[in-house]
C-alpha cells in the first residue's frame, strides 16, 4: 500500500538540489562518487534495517521487487513453483502473476492451513505485516519453507521493522518492499522505490544495481557499480534482470529520512503508528454495527466489518471530509481496510469513530 508519514523538512531540502535531481546513474558512474556514496549509503542502512548481509539500489517498486525475488528464488533452487501465501496483497500477487508468464513458472497459493509445500516449490512468499494488516508467524512459516527445501522471500513494512523482529533474524532468504513510506510522500501513486536484500550467498543471483566500495590507486576511498556481470551489461538471456532506470532520487529520499530519524526516530514512528491504530480499533469496535478484528498482533491498519457496503460508507464519510478505509468487500464481507499512522491525531481518530457512529445509525 501507499502510505501518509511525516516527512521531515531535510528530506525535501536535500534531494532538491541539482547534483541530485536526476533518476539516472551517470553512464560514466565512477565519475559521479557522490551518487554512488549515496546509493552505498542506502543498502547500508536497508541491510541494517532487515537484517541481511546485502542489498541492492532498489527496485522499480515494492510488488516488482517481489516479482524479482520469486524469478530469483527459481534461478537459485533451479525449481519452477513459486508458492505465496493467500494473505499477500492482490495487487502484488496480479504483478507476480504477469512476471511469472513468460518463465513459464507456477504459482500455488499457501494457506495458514497448510504444512507442507508442493514438491520442487522455489520459495514461500509471505507479507508481514499481511495485506490485512496482521502480523504472521514467521519463526514457524521459515522452518516450514526451509524444511521442504525452498527459499523464504519476505515482503516487509520497513517502518514496522523499527519496531518488529527483523526478516534476517528469523533466516529470510530475501527480503523485499515498498520504500515508500520512508521519507516519500504518495504522489498518486508513484514513483516509489522497492526494496532488495538477500544473503550474502545469493548476491550474484540479486537483480538490480549494486555499489562497492574500495580504493583508487592514490588509496583513496572510491564507489563503484560492482558485479555488473548479473546486470544488463551482459546478453539479456543471461542477466539477473533488465532493470534500466534506477530509481536513485526516490532511494535518496528514503536515505535522508532512515538517516535524519535514526534507529530511535525510526522505533519512535513505528511505535506512534501501533497506538494509534490499537486507539482507533478499540473505538470503533465498541460502536454498535461495526466489529474491529483485533483478535491478531497487528501494526497499522486492521480490518473493520461494517454494517453497509464500504463503498456506500466512504461516500458518506467524505461529507465529513474523511477519506474513509480500503474497501475489502472482495476478501471480507462488508470489510475495510483502516491505516492509522503518526500523522493521525487523536482528534482525527476520534471524529472519524464519531462519524462512523452516525453514519451506522443512520443520522
Amino acid at each position: 500500500g501507499v502510505y501518509r508519514h511525516h516527512i521531515p523538512a531535510v528530506v525535501r531540502q536535500i534531494t532538491g538540489r541539482s547534483e541530485f535531481m536526476t533518476a539516472y546513474t551517470p553512464y560514466q558512474p565512477e565519475v559521479s562518487q557522490g551518487t554512488l556514496q549515496t546509493a552505498y549509503e542506502f543498502q547500508t542502512l536497508i541491510s541494517q534495517l532487515t537484517g541481511m548481509e546485502v542489498a541492492n539500489l532498489g527496485m522499480y517498486d515494492g510488488s516488482t521487487s517481489m516479482a524479482e525475488a520469486a524469478l530469483m528464488a527459481a534461478r537459485i533452487t533451479k525449481f519452477d513453483r513459486i508458492s505465496i501465501m493467500d494473505t499477500v496483497s492482490p495487487l502484488y500477487r496480479e504483478v507476480l502473476d504477469t512476471y511469472a508468464q513468460a518463465p513459464g513458472l507456477k504459482i500455488d497459493t499457501f494457506t495458514s492451513s497448510q504444512t507442507e509445500l508442493e514438491e520442487g516449490t522455489a520459495c514461500l512468499i509471505v507479507q508481514q505485516p499481511n495485506f490485512f494488516g496482521y502480523m504472521e508467524d514467521m519463526t514457524a512459516l521459515s522452518k516450514l519453507a526451509h524444511d521442504n527445501g525452498a527459499l523464504l522471500i519476505v515482503s516487509a513494512d520497513p517502518i514496522s521493522l523499527a519496531m518488529f523482529k527483523p526478516p534476517g533474524d528469523y533466516d529470510a532468504d530475501i527480503v523485499v518492499g515498498e520504500g515508500q513510506p520512508m521519507g516519500v510522500p504518495p504522489t498518486f501513486g508513484g514513483p516509489f522505490v522497492g526494496l532488495f536484500a538477500c544473503k550474502q550467498e545469493y548476491i550474484r543471483q540479486m537483480p538490480g544495481r549494486i555499489v562497492g566500495k574500495t580504493v583508487d590507486t592514490k588509496d583513496r576511498t572510491a564507489y563503484v557499480l560492482t558485479l555488473q556481470t548479473r546486470e544488463q551489461h551482459i546478453r539479456r538471456e543471461r542477466a539477473t534482470s533488465n532493470i534500466c532506470t534506477a530509481v536513485a532520487l526516490i532511494a535518496l529520499m528514503s536515505t535522508v529520512y532512515m538517516s535524519s530519524n535514526g534507529k530511535r526516530g525510526m522505533r519512535h514512528v513505528a511505535e506512534l503508528c501501533y497506538h494509534k491504530a490499537h486507539y482507533a480499533a478499540t473505538l470503533i469496535d465498541d460502536l454498535p454495527g461495526y466489529s474491529a478484528k483485533t483478535d491478531e498482533t497487528f501494526f497499522q491498519e486492521f480490518v473493520v466489518e461494517c454494517p453497509l457496503p464500504p463503498s456506500e460508507l466512504n461516500e458518506k464519510l467524505l461529507d465529513y471530509k474523511i477519506i474513509g478505509g480500503l474497501d475489502i468487500t472482495a476478501q471480507v464481507p462488508n470489510g475495510m481496510l483502516v491505516c492509522a499512522t503518526e500523522v493521525n491525531t487523536r482528534e482525527e481518530i476520534e471524529r472519524l469513530a464519531g462519524a462512523l457512529a452516525e453514519i451506522g445509525t443512520g443520522k
